[in-house]
């Protein structure tokens, strides 16, 4: 008789409710050896007009919680694209040492050590010149300031015209706390693009060495029916990237041995200094020479107006040579846009990230066009 009576009744906790004691008796109707907890009911209407509302706040809600974490995690983000960016800059070096039957962690090792010995070459050849043209700065400090007040000199015209003596003298009385305060805010930015840098480099490292298991995790996130075409143009873009990257690292320094030559032979000043300026800036696209010519011209403005506007036209003609012979050249079809989105491209990404957008802005459109041209445009050709 047990055996009719609902589950909690049959163990001696029978329900008061009436309307929960039938639904327990008709539970134990339900139970059968082969569905032990019942078949499987009705779905729910989701067409609704409560659970509509429902899923609708509660998509706004989750959309608006995403877009607050990515905004606060903004900076993480932004730290851990230009990491990945770098890997697969980096990543074609390594390729080819595995392709060679090189173990990657062996490859990625060794391209770590060559880049990290080529820095230290460098640092160690450039930095007596830097510390010895610094120091001599330093010195012909008051000499500038002598000529400033020389009204037939060069300098003095611009003091004319700028005061540029009143704005040293300002800022040289101006209380010492704002002074510390300025100092501190130095050190402090510093500091954190230091930290920054690191971060970086740590996170360039282990994507570098992991790249292949990144990049299958990746095209897991894509629909297996789209997958195989997925794999294509996501290999291209990469392939598009770790060209530029390289092709833009050579030419940077083709433009700081050009400039270095040039200022050696006409006697300008701060020559290391400033050819390296002009080799890492030269990394932005478009606009970084632009930027390094201008600095480099003030300084030769010093030695004399023919010599000033000589380095204009040596940066005139380079940057000429730059854009129609290095870069087809060197990079080649690695991007393959055309002029003009390169430089829209450069602008909106430089007013969007800074520095960062500048340099990403032209591999990313090259992405982008890819996308639009091997997707997009066959669509709207057969609608």
């Amino acid at each position: 008789m047990g055996k009719d009576l609902p589950p909690a009744a049959a163990d001696g906790n029978a329900t008061v409710d009436p309307a929960v004691a039938r639904a327990e008796s008709r539970a134990a109707q339900l139970r059968t050896q082969d569905q032990p907890h019942g078949p499987v009911g009705r779905r729910f209407d989701w067409r609704s007009p409560f659970l509509v509302a429902l899923l609708a706040t509660l998509g706004v809600a989750v959309g608006a919680g995403i877009v607050g974490l990515l905004w606060l995690s903004a900076h993480v983000l932004l730290l851990v694209g230009v990491a990945l960016f770098l890997a697969i800059g980096l990543d074609p070096v390594v390729s080819w040492l595995v392709r060679r039957h090189w173990p990657r962690w062996l490859a990625v090792l060794v391209v770590l050590l060559v880049i990290a010995g080529a820095v230290a070459g460098f640092v160690a050849a450039a930095l007596p010149p830097l510390v010895d043209e610094t120091e001599q700065l330093v010195a012909d400090v008051p000499q500038l300031l002598q000529q400033a007040q020389d009204h037939s000199s060069w300098i003095g015209h611009l003091d004319d015209q700028f005061g540029l003596q009143d704005r040293l003298q300002n800022f040289l009385s101006s209380s010492g706390e704002t002074i510390a305060g300025g100092i501190f805010g130095i050190s402090v930015v510093v500091f954190g693009a230091l930290a920054d840098a690191l971060v970086v480099v740590v996170l360039m490292i282990y994507l570098l060495a992991d790249l292949p298991r990144v990049r299958a995790l990746l095209y897991r996130t894509v629909p297996g029916s789209r997958r195989p075409r997925a794999i294509l143009l996501g290999d291209e873009i990469m392939a598009k990237v770790g060209r530029y990257v390289l092709g833009n690292l050579v030419i940077s320094l083709i433009a700081g041995v050009l400039t270095f030559v040039w200022l050696t032979v006409f006697g300008v000043p701060y020559a290391v200094l400033l050819s390296l300026t002009v080799a890492i800036l030269d990394i932005v696209p478009v606009v970084g020479s632009t930027v390094a010519g201008l600095a480099v011209t003030a300084v030769a403005l010093t030695i004399s107006l023919p010599v000033a506007l000589a380095t204009i036209g040596f940066f005139v003609v380079y940057r000429v040579v730059e854009d129609y012979v290095l870069v087809p050249r060197i990079i080649g079809r690695a991007v393959d846009i055309p002029p003009l989105v390169t430089v829209i491209a450069v602008l909106a990404g430089a007013a969007l990230l800074g520095l960062v957008g500048a340099l990403v802005a032209i591999p990313t459109s090259a992405g982008v066009l890819l996308l639009v041209r091997e997707m997009l445009f066959p669509r709207l050709d057969a609608a």
